[in-house]
């Protein structure tokens, strides 16, 4: 039987997430299979996943009459929903979560788009999230913005694993990640433990090919003298910034600037790789995949990347690979007179934009579904 190169990546010490989460996954036994046979090891949950889970499927029409008869509003009741898969999706995973002593094994529930630039309001609300769910293997999303990174500092403090998202610049992981820190250490100087606290922080991949190309595609289309190279960069930004950031991982986390932590038992925070589906059909499949493994990090695979990598996928360690071709793709990038601190500033602003609409769609259609219930 051919080996499964899902299974493989495991060697190479990344850790695959299942990007997605529907209630017959969790009771059907789906899931189940695909933690031991795919070496799944976690999963992750958005907005936007909630939306076509439970829009998307007659899973949860049983469970929304009834909590529409209980009298709950559609905001109750999309909580209740989302906590309910959270939870059983956690008890899923607790095996992988004790047999790797806290490394693996998460679910993550998000907080509200609405709130991604009201630090206060964040930390409330993870907080709230975090202890109904009462699971020490999940992990609260909290988007990277500027004020996000006031409520990392804070949640990771008060002991509330957090997974970062909405990463796309290199300077906002470089935050984030100290962020993380400053956490860790407020815990430390109050006596209190670090060593089952957990974080990653997910830098978005596709979406940032997706809107450089065509800037790329436009000065190849003007001819001059700069096409050829504009051509040479054309679905490479997205591979080299997550190279290069896992360059900065390593310097952040070295391990005598990190010695103090990890003596109390902290862990580091991997780099997670979100948004992995392909969006351009001219590219492959896996691109997001086999660039990027390498040690203390994690893939987070929607169904058909999953599949796709499954298949035919290769699993090697290259994410340590060539990393000045990466910095020198960044660079020429600059030279050409794009400026990507400009084009990821505007990719997480519209990232915020992208939860609140299939949120809003999600909630809209649950109060379809409460009143006609009633």
């Amino acid at each position: 039987m051919k080996a499964n190169p899902l299974q493989a990546l495991a060697t190479f010490g990344q850790s695959i997430w299942f990007d997605f989460i529907r209630r017959g996954m969790l009771t059907s036994g789906e899931l189940a299979r695909m933690i031991e046979h795919d070496g799944v090891s976690g999963i992750t949950s958005n907005p936007a996943i909630f939306e076509k889970a439970i829009n998307g499927s007659q899973d949860y029409d049983d469970a929304i009459r009834e909590l529409a008869t209980q009298g709950k509003d559609k905001l109750e009741i999309y909580e209740t929903l989302a906590m309910d898969d959270v939870r059983l999706a956690a008890d899923l995973f607790r095996n992988v979560y004790d047999r790797t002593g806290g490394r693996d094994g998460y679910v993550s529930l998000e907080v509200s788009p609405y709130l991604a630039q009201d630090a206060d309001a964040t930390v409330g609300e993870a907080r709230r999230l975090w202890a109904a769910v009462d699971r020490p293997n999940i992990m609260i999303k909290v988007p990277g913005t500027l004020a996000g990174l006031a409520a990392i500092e804070q949640l990771i403090g008060e002991g509330i694993n957090v997974n970062v998202t909405l990463l796309f610049s290199l300077e906002r992981y470089r935050q984030s990640a100290a962020a993380y820190l400053a956490g860790l250490r407020s815990r430390v100087g109050r006596g209190e433990p670090v060593e089952r606290v957990a974080s990653v922080a997910s830098f978005f991949l596709s979406r940032i090919d997706t809107a450089v190309d065509p800037l790329l595609e436009a000065i190849v289309a003007s001819g001059g003298a700069q096409a050829q190279t504009a051509a040479s960069l054309l679905g490479q930004v997205a591979v080299a910034s997550g190279k290069v950031a896992y360059r900065m991982y390593g310097e952040i986390f070295e391990p005598t600037r990190f010695a103090d932590l990890a003596a109390q038992g902290a862990k580091t925070q991997r780099l997670l790789w979100a948004s992995t589906s392909t969006k351009n059909p001219d590219y492959s499949d896996v691109m997001y995949v086999d660039p990027l493994v390498g040690p203390a990090t994690v893939n987070t695979l929607p169904l058909e990347t999953l599949n796709a990598y499954r298949d035919h996928g290769s699993p090697s360690a290259r994410l340590e690979q060539d990393v000045a071709g990466a910095q020198k793709v960044l660079q020429t990038l600059s030279e050409l007179g794009i400026d990507l601190a400009a084009v990821t500033q505007q990719l997480e602003d519209e990232g915020i934009q992208k939860f609140i609409d299939p949120f809003d769609r999600l909630l809209a259609s649950l109060e379809t579904h409460r009143v006609a219930a009633l």
